[in-house]
């Protein structure tokens, strides 16, 4: 089994939060990235939008595109409708060489809202979740055939975010629904990241490796704080933050149980005034080659 490290941009300019990161040029990230360690990084939106550009300047830095985020509504709209939303986005990925696409139901999302309280986002009745996953599953082998795989992103602040809530999804979603394991958004929401990951490995094609740091967390639930504001006061670090909770070392050592292969991200919104991205981006490579090394994986770029 082989491992290969990427990382999330959002360290570096938050697309959600344009006042973090907002004046730092996307070539120090590229350049920063590649300082770190990196072989890939994840799309980002100061990242050209046209194939051969977002190819070259990847290229320039001896970077691969690993994945791109996609907001999608499939629950309030139809498979047609989304397959025309994504289309575009989709044949650029493909283009510049992704292999999974990581999909979101963003349908009434609060995560992008810096006054709602994370804790008031929208829910999806558990008789919905046979219908949607139905539909989701659709889309899924659309993707499929067309040339690139769905990941489909748990994410705070969305109808898809509590351990319960990925069971759901993933008992009534068929194999093409990949499942982007998320340490940090899991954790955020209560879930158990060994057992959620045990349940649902073979179904597991992207990991994001984000840490959870506990007495801001407890800040979030305690003040009823919303998402962004979570992340304003530092709710995510990396691995190998000691601030952080979360055990990578255990969490690689369970990935090699249930055979994951593919991209570990590390990905952790922070301001990058007050969380220096080079240094932490450093931090979180250091800790996830000793963890996959110690877990036995073969470590490739």
């Amino acid at each position: 089994m082989a491992i290969r490290f990427g990382i999330n941009p959002i360290g570096w300019s938050n697309d959600d939060l344009p006042e973090l990161g907002g004046d730092i040029p996307l070539e120090t990230c590229l350049a920063e990235t590649r300082q770190a360690g990196y072989s890939g990084i994840e799309k980002g939106g100061k990242f050209p939008n046209e194939a051969n550009a977002l190819r070259l300047v990847l290229a320039r830095h001896g970077l691969q595109l690993v994945s791109g985020w996609f907001s999608g509504e499939l629950r309030s709209r139809s498979i047609e409708d989304e397959k025309k939303r994504i289309d575009e986005h989709m044949r650029l990925l493909m283009a510049a060489g992704a292999e999974v696409l990581v999909y979101a139901e963003t349908t009434g999302t609060v995560q992008a809202d810096l006054d709602t309280p994370v804790a008031d986002r929208p829910r999806m009745p558990e008789a919905e979740f046979p219908a949607y996953a139905a539909k989701l599953t659709a889309f899924a082998e659309w993707m499929k055939a067309e040339g690139i795989a769905m990941t489909f992103h748990h994410h705070m602040g969305t109808v898809i975010e509590t351990e319960r809530e990925v069971d759901l999804l993933m008992e009534h979603s068929g194999e093409a629904v990949g499942l982007l394991l998320d340490t940090g958004h899991l954790t955020f929401a209560g879930g158990n990241v060994a057992a959620t990951t045990r349940r649902w490995g073979k179904r597991i094609n992207h990991v994001h490796c984000k840490n959870i740091r506990p007495l801001v967390l407890a800040e979030v639930h305690r003040n009823r704080w919303s998402f962004l504001k979570g992340v304003l006061e530092g709710v995510f670090t990396v691995p190998g933050d000691p601030e952080g909770c979360i055990d990578f070392r255990s969490f690689a050592r369970v990935l090699k149980e249930v055979g994951y292969s593919g991209w570990a991200v590390v990905e952790a919104e922070q301001d990058p005034e007050k969380a220096n991205p080079l240094k932490y981006a450093t931090m979180g490579i250091t800790e996830l080659r000793a963890a996959f090394g110690e877990a036995g994986f073969e470590i490739r770029g």
